[in-house]
């Protein structure tokens, strides 16, 4: 009996270190303290707002799987209607919560255009300026667009010294083309000659990076060869992920779709980015694509040492993303609905 109630109470401590930190119906933004683990101790911002990539839906799951399965407390972010408190992607001017940044460890990003006011826009500026590590996925390439104090930070900028904006000079590539074709042709991540020990890449299966997302356009220049690619996009026939490449110049040479890259800061520090095209909602169905991401978490925080041979991706809780498209959300949804 005793070792009933003992296993019985270990397995309550462990629910309760990965339960979400108190969220009520109406809160903007979610969290989970996390539980034992390599990221004990350590805090991951993640903060969504795209309006056609479903960010609303994966960061959340990423979020549990890196508390659950890793330990790590994570903050979740959401573009928000102050009008009803309900997520609305469409909402570009609004993501509550940034503050949270001010004690982050890691900022994960899969924002696109947003044109935030200045005193949102500031704790992100702040982040990033201090010379903290920095993900990048998908649309983080072109994650702002607005004006105000922070029109550097815009895709596109020419602002001396921040040409191309956040994504150019913070990840290395800003917003350019769809490279595959929207809608009709996938994305499958090739490593790159000479990373195969790449521990962001280890236990990553052959072929198993994969999204129905397409591949975006890489322009090289002076800033992109600053970058270490780890995984080219193979371009294929269909969104299936058995589907073969593309016969042709769209795999000739193929595009970068992740990378890594050093980010010096005005402050003088260096800090580490990890950038990946790939990481709509849908493209983490495929645990290759979540190993990538959960492995470059490791490793932005320099603990790369601990990755594990096959670091721990499982699904938390159901999951079961919106395909991408404009307008294409779940309407009526608040933050405490991506909590359970």
């Amino acid at each position: 009996m005793m070792k009933l109630i003992g296993v019985r109470l270990l397995l309550a401590t462990f629910l309760l270190g990965f339960s979400a930190s108190q969220i009520r119906a109406d809160d903007r933004w979610i969290g989970f303290e996390g539980g034992e683990g390599p990221g004990k101790g350590k805090h991951v911002v993640l903060i969504s707002g795209d309006e056609e990539y479903r960010s609303e839906e994966a960061l959340p799951q990423l979020a549990k799987i890196l508390s659950k399965h890793h330990g790590f407390k994570t903050t979740v972010l959401f573009a928000i209607d102050p009008a009803t408190g309900e997520i609305n992607p469409n909402q570009g001017d609004n993501i509550p919560g940034l503050e949270a940044l001010k004690t982050a460890d890691l900022m994960i990003i899969a924002t696109r255009f947003r044109h935030l006011p200045d005193d949102q826009m500031k704790y992100i500026a702040d982040y990033v300026e201090a010379g903290k590590p920095v993900i990048g996925l998908r649309t983080a390439t072109h994650a702002f667009n607005g004006g105000g104090n922070y029109a550097r930070y815009s895709n596109g900028s020419n602002v001396e010294g921040w040409k191309g904006g956040f994504g150019k000079q913070v990840l290395g590539e800003q917003w350019v083309n769809h490279h595959g074709h929207h809608g009709k042709e996938g994305t499958r991540g090739i490593v790159v000659a000479g990373q195969e020990q790449n521990p962001i890449l280890r236990g990553i299966d052959k072929g198993s990076v994969f999204g129905p997302t397409d591949v975006y356009t890489v322009v090289i220049d002076d800033v992109s060869k600053s970058c270490t690619p780890l995984l080219l996009g193979e371009v294929t026939e269909t969104l299936e992920s058995t589907s073969k490449g593309v016969v042709g110049k769209k795999n000739d040479p193929m595009m970068p779709v992740a990378w890594t890259r050093m980010y010096k800061s005005p402050s003088g520090k260096e800090a580490r980015v990890f950038c990946t095209t790939m990481g709509a909602a849908t493209d983490l169905e495929a645990e290759g694509t979540r190993r990538l991401v959960i492995n470059a978490v490791y490793w932005a925080l320099g603990m790369q040492d601990q990755i594990p041979e096959k670091s721990n991706v499982a699904i938390v809780g159901e999951f079961k993303p919106t395909k991408f498209g404009f307008n294409g959300f779940i309407k009526g949804k608040k933050p405490a609905d991506y909590a359970r």
